[in-house]
């Protein structure tokens, strides 16, 4: 049977010349796509947009020779793209191109880092990056190890995990935990929904994990902390991990990392500390020092494709003692025999959750060694400056209230209505930004404070591209107050597409 003649392989000497038409035609669906979206977002509802992709695909399970430059132009177009100006509403950043390019050698090659035989150079790569990302923390590289993982939920997850692990006596199963303990974790109320979640999926349970008060930057209270661990013991449980946030999705705000150091010290706890974002703080000589401290942490997460701006995924997770990852370890003899890693051949197999597991560490190798913590610190410090941009725009907009001043990239604020009834206020911060969204216009992020009751609700900025300028946000912001006051006139009007729902 004769294979199809468009089913090259990426792969080998004829891997490149099989790619070279076909990149060109992706390049000029993603120009053309880019085209007919004219904007951040695709406008319109998204019943509308998932009849047009159910159009798109089509239904029949026939060759399409046109499929590839057909789909990629529709993807593009269907795309919100953090390249915009206006696309600022997440974590979600606009990748390099050197970066783009290097992940499409790994997709071309296909290494997997279950075992050396299927990827020798990708992990040596991998061992020498983790080694210089470890030194970036504060860790001794010789003494500190880690693995890239699929982002901060899987990171916090393996450091919790690791937590739990170290309160299992020896003579203990690793399924269960000794009679009479009760792990209990700690962590902000703002800290991240995964901490949770990895509660939950260690077997611990979502009430598991007490929560310490914050501060109106979202940032933990130390003496909190020292109450709510102090309570937990009282209560008859065993904290097992505090976890600080360094860098909170919302705000940017960075918990109290020496305090909570010495707090987990003292009671035996594991510090775990999510710099998923503020991680990238490490980049730039001017936001470095709000993360002194990080050093002393047991586990880190960081997201380099946050505040560093490589394609998903580029999650790196870090422990300061290699010997912590004990429980972790396996032995698969069908990839990483006992006998092959005493003849010099390493594994990665037991440093990471997932088996099959992508060359993620290239992408990142590449762009560090292109523009190297220098030039990475300056888009940091850009997009940082961008951030203060907007603070000082929203401050000399009448209708426009900040909550707080800027600590890394995000702008936490909110539009004021003429009726300052809190319900109202909500309502129309919430449907002002589905507006944008109808519109094409703009893609703002939403987010609620802690707390009950209404007038919670507040708009956010997520300022990740450094080539957006300061005018471009204002007219971001300009945006918001246009659709504020039309989503005002329809309520005076008695017309509301949401329904009144926020």
């Amino acid at each position: 049977m004769s294979l199809p003649p468009s089913a090259p392989l990426s792969g080998g000497t004829g891997g490149p010349d099989a790619l070279r038409p076909l990149l060109e035609q992706v390049l000029t669906g993603l120009r053309a796509g880019a085209e007919g979206r004219a904007g951040p977002i695709p406008a319109g509802r998204p019943e509308q947009l998932a009849d047009q992709a159910r159009a798109a695909f089509g239904l029949g399970l026939g060759p399409d020779d046109d499929a590839l430059p057909r789909l990629t132009e529709f993807l593009a177009y269907g795309s919100a793209d953090p390249a915009d100006p206006a696309c600022a509403a997440h974590l979600h950043c606009p990748p390099l191109a050197v970066a783009a390019a290097a992940d499409l050698a790994v997709s071309a090659l296909n290494p997997s880092l279950d075992s050396w035989d299927q990827a020798p150079v990708a992990t040596a790569l991998e061992t020498a990056l983790l080694a210089e990302l470890a030194g970036l923390v504060g860790y001794h590289p010789g003494a500190a190890a880690g693995v890239l993982t699929s982002g901060g939920t899987e990171s916090n997850l393996m450091g919790l995990m690791l937590a739990r692990d170290q309160i299992l006596a020896a003579d203990v199963e690793l399924d269960g935990l000794p009679a009479g303990v009760r792990p209990t974790i700690v962590a902000s109320r703002a800290a991240h929904f995964s901490v949770q979640r990895a509660a939950a999926l260690l077997g611990l349970g979502e009430r598991a994990v007490r929560v310490v008060p914050v501060d109106r930057e979202l940032r933990m209270d130390p003496a909190g902390l020292a109450e709510v661990l102090a309570d937990t013991v009282r209560a008859g449980a065993t904290p097992i991990a505090v976890v600080a946030t360094a860098g909170n999705t919302d705000t940017g705000a960075v918990d109290p990392l020496h305090r909570a150091a010495d707090l987990a010290a003292e009671y035996g706890a594991w510090l775990h500390v999510d710099a998923a974002y503020g991680g990238g703080a490490l980049l730039s000589d001017r936001l470095a020092p709000l993360l002194d401290g990080l050093a002393r942490a047991d586990s880190v997460s960081l997201d380099w494709h946050k505040l560093g701006w490589q394609p998903t995924a580029a999650g790196v997770f870090l422990v300061r003692r290699a010997q912590t990852y004990a429980s972790l370890a396996r032995r698969a003899v069908y990839l990483n025999p006992d006998d092959d890693e005493r003849a010099g051949y390493p594994s990665l197999l037991g440093l990471s959750l997932r088996t099959t597991r992508r060359a993620d560490a290239f992408k990142i190798a590449v762009t560090l060694r292109t523009l190297g913590r220098a030039g990475l610190g300056r888009l940091v410090d850009t997009c940082h400056d961008l951030a203060l941009v907007a603070a000082e725009t929203v401050r000399a907009e009448p209708v426009l209230e900040l909550h707080c001043e800027p600590i890394l990239t995000t702008v936490v604020f909110r539009y004021l209505p003429d009726s300052r009834d809190p319900a109202e206020v909500d309502r129309c911060n919430a449907e002002l930004r589905r507006a944008l969204l109808r519109a094409g216009r703009a893609v703002v992020g939403r987010t609620e404070l802690p707390g009950e009751g209404p007038g919670r609700v507040r708009l956010k900025l997520t300022l990740l591209n450094p080539h957006t300028s300061g005018a471009q946000v204002a007219a971001l912001l300009a945006e918001v107050v246009r659709a504020g006051r039309s989503v005002e006139r329809g309520a005076a009007s008695g017309g509301s597409e949401s329904g009144g729902s926020v």
